[in-house]
């Protein structure tokens, strides 16, 4: 018997099983990765990709979200309310910024421009007085002084990747007052109104 030939028959059928179990180990874990790829899309699918998914405060009525915060939806959409800023006439200046990351265009003031905005609620921009969990406050108030230009600016389409920045000027009745800001971007489907918690002051 051939010592040389048998021992290179055993060095490549080594080769040959240690070959096979690293492709199966590949194959196995590229299973595994796609698996829970594809399991991560079925649990928000069941729970909606409207439903926001962010580290910190929920965005929620409850607990609501601080200004310069951003609001991030399962989808891919994103909604950041900048910090109130003060200005010489004694009125507050902030933003609304929406960009889309989802895969359609969204339409950020819905379908009618008279009710895309209010200052009472619902509709998909809301600014009021108050805390996100007050229904009605009496010992003071505010004057969205830009409703109509805000509403103008929010009803075209927004495309997919694209991004909009509407700009908010309130008057409060005094300074220091709690602001809230909800925002209710349609969806075919469903998806969870943001709110922010912001001062005039």
């Amino acid at each position: 018997m051939d010592i040389s030939s048998a021992s290179s028959d055993d060095t490549a059928g080594s080769t040959r099983w240690f070959g096979g179990c690293a492709i199966a180990g590949i194959l196995l874990a590229g299973l595994v990765v796609f698996g829970a790829y594809e399991l991560e899309n079925v649990e928000k699918g069941l729970d909606g990709y409207g439903q926001m998914e962010q580290a910190g405060p929920s965005g929620s009525v409850a607990d609501p979200l601080a200004p310069g915060a951003t609001a991030r939806f399962e989808d891919g959409l994103k909604i950041t309310v900048s910090p109130p800023v003060p200005t010489a006439d004694g009125t507050y200046a902030f933003s609304v910024t929406y960009e889309n990351g989802t895969d359609t265009e969204v339409l950020p003031g819905g379908q009618s421009l008279r009710g895309s905005v209010s200052e009472i609620g619902p509709a998909p921009l809301v600014v009021r007085p108050g805390g996100s969990l007050d229904d009605y406050v009496t010992d003071y108030d505010l004057d969205w002084l830009n409703r109509e230009a805000a509403a103008s600016e929010l009803m075209p389409s927004l495309a997919e990747g694209g991004k909009r920045t509407i700009p908010v000027t309130i008057r409060p009745t005094r300074a220091g007052i709690p602001v809230t800001v909800e925002v209710a971007v349609p969806d075919a489907g469903y998806r969870e109104t943001a709110y922010f918690q912001l001062t005039a002051g």
